[in-house]
Order: C-alpha cells, then structure tokens, then sequence
C-alpha cells in the first residue's frame, strides 16, 4: 500500500521559528532526525554514542508518526529533557499534529492520513485510545482534539511549542532544508519542514545545515544507502537513515565535537542481528536502486521466497524477497526500496542482515546496502 500523502500546507504563510542556543565551545552535539516514534532505536542510538548531560541533543524533526510507540516516544524526551540539554525541531509530520491541535482547518484533509495511514501510529490517535476517545469518522475530530487539548496539556503544550529552526555556532538545523542562511525568521515555516530534494537544489553554505526529511537512498539511484551523506564542497549534512520507513533503515546520530568546527562524525542503530562474512565477493557493476518514487515493477516469476521482476522505468529485471512485493490501493504492483547490487566483502567483514533468502543474503556494511552470495558465521547475539 502507498505510504506517502499529499503535502497538507495550512491555511495562510507561518514564518519560521528560530532559536539560538548558546552552546559552549567543546560541548560535543549529537544531532538525529525522523525518529519517527521508534523509541528502540532512539535509545540504542543514543547508547551507541554514550550520550550524557554534558552533551547536547538535536533532534531535527519528526520524531513522531509512523511508528508504533509515537506517544511513548515523545514522554520519554520530554522526561529526557528535564535531566538532559535536549532541543527538538518540528518535521513536518509533527507539524501536521501541531496544525490539528491548534484548529480545525485542516481536519477534512488530515482525517484520510489518520484514517488510511498512520492510524494507530499517530501520537493523536494514541493519546486518543489512552482515554478512550478515538474518531471514527471526521465529525468526530472536534472531539478528539477538545480531549487532547484537556486530558494532555502536557504533551500537547510541547507539541505546540516546537521551533522550526535551531543556529548555533557554525550549524544551522532544519528538518527539510532553507534556501538560505540569514533572515531566517522570514522564511515559510512549512517550506523548511516539507523540503523534497533538499541536495538537489544546488545551495551551498558558508555554515554547515543539517537536515532530516528524505531518507538519504533518494538521493542515489545505483547505491541503496541509510548512513549520513556529507558535503564537505557545500556544507549540506542530510542525517535521515530511514528509520521505520525502511526495511533496512537505520537512526543516524550525527556527532559533532565543537559547535564552532568542521570536524563531524556519525553511528548509527539499527537493531539488525549480525553477522561474519567467511568468503570474498567482488563489486557488481552498473547497480540498480529502486526507491519509492519510482517503485512500480512487473512480476515476471517466483522461485520459492524470492520473486523476480521488471522495473519499467529502466528496463532492468531482479530478484528481490518476495514479500518486498505488493499490490498498492493504486492497482499497481510495488516494491520495497530493492537492489539488486552485490557489496564488495572481504572474509571477517561484520554485516548486518536484512534479509535471507534461498540464493543469498541482504545484508548493509557501513551502512550501504547489498547483496551478498558467500557464507556467512551469526555473531552472538
């Protein structure tokens, strides 16, 4: 089924709203983005990096929607907020529950995304079951967000609260990107949140901009990849590794030493079991990256667990896992993010399975995605 919307802009222009920190030179900032209501992830990531009060947290963006535990999730860094320096930016996801808390403009367009869509996996459908007051119809919004409103003014008052813009230092984070870096306040404050193809709009920057929004595999149609990419020529650092919304996404954490600096680093969480590579494997050439913008493919024949297909748009076939393969509402037959790429491995490589089928294993090293045709040893768990 699809897993994508219409943009829902509201009614008239918001500007942005900025805040600027001052963040002591030599506190280390971890900065992660689209979360998206994984809180395993979240707190794996956060253990990755040995996260401490000395630290500052960025989270630039949707760190609800989508995912099962959007409401535990945002408890859990509201509680993290009071014994930690912890800033969160608002997605555009999060923005959309801004815009139903503060009115009803929107309720018409937001009823099919709770509905269709994220359904229990929206914090407002989730604070709405806690007390029992879940909609079933759109006349029936009104009600849930009057009971918000009163029975969370809490998590409700945070929600409203959230910044669209952190600058610090040498940094600018957004979730979606901005056309430039000074008179921030005047931009659209929906604009820098739903920014589609932020590195594909050709700006560069004299301050580093570190932005979520489009997992990082849009940007390449031969390599499937979740780890950050880093534009040392534009000072552009796009952080969101697909968290929940990819087979084999993972939640990056973006490190860096010294606000005021240059110098970045980054982990990663993904929660995958792992394993040993025992044999070497080449690099194929011309590799093939299907994303979900251009995910249509024509079944051409099963064999077992794995299912083998045509890509329109290029002409190519492959073999993908069969249960990568759905028919969506549009009467289309749609693929996961797939390729049909094989890694270069040399024996004693660590990787990271994604899935196992009957002629190989998928599996990510340094957070590039593949395939892999040799044997392998399960680490221990």
């Amino acid at each position: 089924m699809p897993r994508a919307f219409a943009p829902l802009r509201p009614p008239g222009s918001q500007r942005a709203r900025v805040v600027r920190p001052e963040i002591q030179p030599g506190r280390r900032v971890v900065a992660v983005s689209d979360i998206h209501g994984n809180l395993p992830f979240l707190q794996g990531v956060l253990e990755a990096v040995r996260f401490t009060p000395n630290d500052v947290l960025v989270i630039v963006g949707d760190l609800l929607e989508k995912g099962k535990e959007s409401l535990t999730t945002l408890r859990y860094v509201m509680q993290l907020k009071r014994t930690h320096t912890v800033y969160l930016l608002c997605g555009n996801c999060d923005y959309i529950d801004q815009c139903f808390l503060s009115g009803p403009g929107l309720d018409e367009k937001l009823w099919p995304v709770l509905h269709e869509f994220w359904q229990e996996r929206s914090v407002l459908i989730q604070m709405g079951t806690e007390i029992g007051v879940v909609p079933r119809t759109l006349e029936e919004l009104p009600a849930l967000r009057a009971a918000l409103l009163e029975r969370f003014p809490e998590e409700t008052g945070f929600l409203l609260s959230l910044p669209t813009i952190l600058e610090a230092g040498n940094f600018i984070f957004v979730h979606g990107g901005v056309p430039r870096e000074d008179r921030l306040e005047e931009l659209d404050a929906y604009d820098c949140m739903k920014n589609d193809n932020f590195r594909g709009q050709g700006h560069s920057f004299r301050k580093w901009v570190v932005v979520g929004h489009w997992p990082v595999t849009l940007y390449d149609s031969h390599i499937q990849r979740s780890a950050p990419l880093i534009d040392y020529d534009r000072h552009i650092v796009s952080i969101d590794g697909g968290c929940v919304l990819k087979v084999d996404g993972q939640l990056n954490a973006l490190i860096i030493p010294d606000i005021n600096g240059d110098k970045l680093d980054y982990t990663w969480y993904d929660g995958l079991p792992t394993a040993t590579a025992l044999d070497p494997q080449e690099p194929s050439a011309d590799p093939l990256n299907i994303r979900w913008s251009d995910s249509v493919v024509e079944p051409l024949e099963e064999e077992g667990d794995r299912i083998r297909v045509r890509h329109p748009s290029t002409g190519r076939t492959l073999w993908l896992p069969r249960d990568f393969v759905s028919v969506w509402r549009d009467g289309e037959t749609h693929t996961e993010d797939a390729t049909d790429y094989a890694l270069p491995v040399e024996p004693g490589d660590r990787l990271a399975l994604v899935r196992q089928t009957r002629r190989g294993f998928l599996v990510k090293k340094n957070g590039i995605t593949g395939w892999y045709y040799g044997r392998i040893k399960y680490d221990k768990q």
